[in-house]
Parts: structure tokens; sequence; C-alpha cells
């Protein structure tokens, strides 16, 4: 592996709202039943926001434990993947790193749906490299039930809100923590896969009267399990490649909490046994960008992802969008 200024993992943190909605909580209301959510999407319960809390608070929290586990609350600059930011102008980041008390640092936020973290760490790692900071606060966070229409049964039993955070120092590429070549890709002649119609320039400047359903979150599925089978896969054999790894070498896969049907594709044509895969999609549901972290986070604090394990990354969103990396995972203290 080569050596040289690299982004390292030093803190990690979660957090998801305290409402949970099981399977038989939507089949109240929607024409579906728990068995059908479970054989369809692997989805047993999520959690969601309750009125008043949004984005940026989801953020707060993970981003808090982020830094406690980090074991120092100064950081250069915050970054914050969603798709669902607290209003449309200004972006939420510069708001969390206000409320955690950080100053005047740089924030901003990275729109990649739910290859937000991918884009994130990209984004963390440029500034580390380029010498802007030597500390980056990440969080990935989403509110994704505020964009849902909560009487369509394809989404609405899928998505849920929640929040993961990592703490980036800077350091040698050949030390635990260190993350890995970073492979991304997106393809805009598909971004009507999953969209949000409404909302945007394109539609305000528009002399069309807008449908109330367009405000609501879209996701053509059967296409979009297509797609991200086959993009999940070769972003992540080309990222295990890049770093030097053979597929067998990888002791922990983490890819996005889509659902299971597509976890399973993935995972069976990379050919990584079951034991080897971490997922928390039966619990917490979709919960776009933060997937990944919130994932690594709980994985961490239950010891099912250990020092030493070689961790392959991977996600899929809107765009569409993909990303890949890998990663010695570092000692971590989890509150």
């Amino acid at each position: 592996m080569s050596t040289g200024r690299a982004a390292v993992v030093t803190g990690i943190g979660s957090y998801v709202p305290p409402n949970v909605v099981t399977n038989d909580d939507l089949a109240e209301r929607l024409d579906t039943s728990d068995a059908w959510i479970r054989s369809r999407t692997g989805i047993a319960e999520r959690n969601f926001i309750t009125p008043g809390t949004s984005t940026g608070d989801l953020a707060v929290e993970a981003g808090l434990r982020a830094l406690k586990s980090a074991g120092d609350e100064r950081v250069g600059a915050v970054v914050l993947a969603t798709t669902t930011p607290d209003q449309p102008c200004p972006a939420t980041a510069p708001q969390v790193a206000a409320r955690l008390g950080l100053g005047q640092v740089p924030a901003f936020d990275v729109a990649a749906v739910c290859s937000g973290f991918p884009y994130g760490l990209a984004s963390a790692a440029g500034l580390i490299a380029a010498g802007i900071t030597d500390r980056v606060l990440l969080i990935a966070a989403d509110a994704f039930t505020t964009i849902i229409n909560p009487a369509d049964r394809t989404t609405a039993v899928i998505f849920a809100d929640g929040a993961g955070a990592v703490v980036l120092r800077a350091g040698d590429a050949a030390e635990p923590g260190a993350i890995g070549p970073l492979v991304l890709g997106s393809d805009g002649e598909l971004s009507h896969l999953i969209e949000v119609p409404a909302g945007g320039s394109r539609q305000r400047s528009s002399d069309r009267p807008v449908d109330p359903e367009d405000h609501y979150f879209r996701m053509l599925g059967r296409d979009t399990y297509r797609h991200a089978v086959a993009r999940m896969t070769a972003a992540s054999t080309e990222a295990a490649e890049r770093a030097g790894w053979r597929l067998d070498d990888v002791d922990r896969f983490v890819a996005h909490q889509a659902n299971a049907r597509i976890l399973e594709a993935v995972s069976d044509r990379l050919g990584i046994p079951a034991e080897r895969q971490l997922s928390n999609i039966a619990r917490v549901g979709n919960t776009g960008a933060a997937s990944i972290p919130l994932l690594l986070a709980e994985a961490t604090a239950e010891g099912r992802l250990a020092a030493g394990h070689r961790v392959l990354l991977t996600a899929f969103g809107g765009g569409l969008s993909w990303g890949a990396t890998t990663v010695v995972w570092p000692e971590l203290q989890t509150t």
C-alpha cells in the first residue's frame, strides 16, 4: 500500500430518533403486512422522526458522539452528506457546526443521495490532502420520512431516519483507519430512476401547474435494483483491486442498506460469505446517506467490527451515483 498524507478514521458516532415504527404499525394505514414487507425488503422496524425534528437535529446528535469518540472536540471543517437539508438555502452544515460549538470553521453540504457517505469521504479526504485542515467531522444524516409519500407502500416501508458520523484526521496511508482508494461514479442520464421532481429551479421556473405528488420521493424499483447491484459490485471490485486486496481478503463487507435483496445479490456476485457481511437493515431500514456510518458505529459498539478487520464499503444512490472504498478498521472508542 502507498504511503503519504491520508484521511484516517479516529472517531465514530450514530443516532436514530427514538420513535420506533414496526411493520404492523405501517400495515394499519397501508395495504401491506409484516410478511410482505419482510419478504421484499428484509425490514422489520425502523425509526421515524417526530414533528419538529429535522435532519440538522439528527446530525448534531451523531456529531457529538463522533467527537466524543475521537477524544478531541476540535475539527477544522464539517461536511454534511444529506438529501434532506433543513431548508433549500443555506446549507445545513454551517448551522450544525455552530450548534456543535465548532466556531467559524468551513462547513458545507454534499448531495449524493444514498451515496452521500463515500462522496463525503472524498470531500473530507480532499480537505486533508490539500492541507486545508488536519481534522474533519463528516456527518451523513437524512430525515427521509420528510420526502416520502406516506401513502406509497413501495417507499414508505423502506426509508427511515438517522445519522452517522466519523472524525477524520491527517495521518499516513499505511496506518489503520486510513481511507483507501476511493472509486466514485455517476450516470445522470438515468436520474429519473430516483428523484423528487418538484422543489428545484427547473420546476419553479416552469409555468406548468405542480402535481402535489411531485414533491415526494420517487423510485423505479426494478430498474434501480439492476443498476444498484451492477454498480456496487463493479465499484467494490475496483476499490479492492486498487487497494491491493483480493476479495477473499475482505473481513467485513459494508454496503448501503438499500434492501435485503440488493445486499444479497451484491454479496453473492462478490463471493463474500454471510459471516463477513454487516447489516442492520432489519432494525433500522434504509436511512439514506446515514446508512453506512450508522452501521459502522453500531457494529463497532457491538463488537461485530473490530480493530484490524479489512473493510470494504460501497453505496449506490440517486444521480445515479455510486462509490466504494477500503479501510483497515482502527481501534476506536464508542459512546
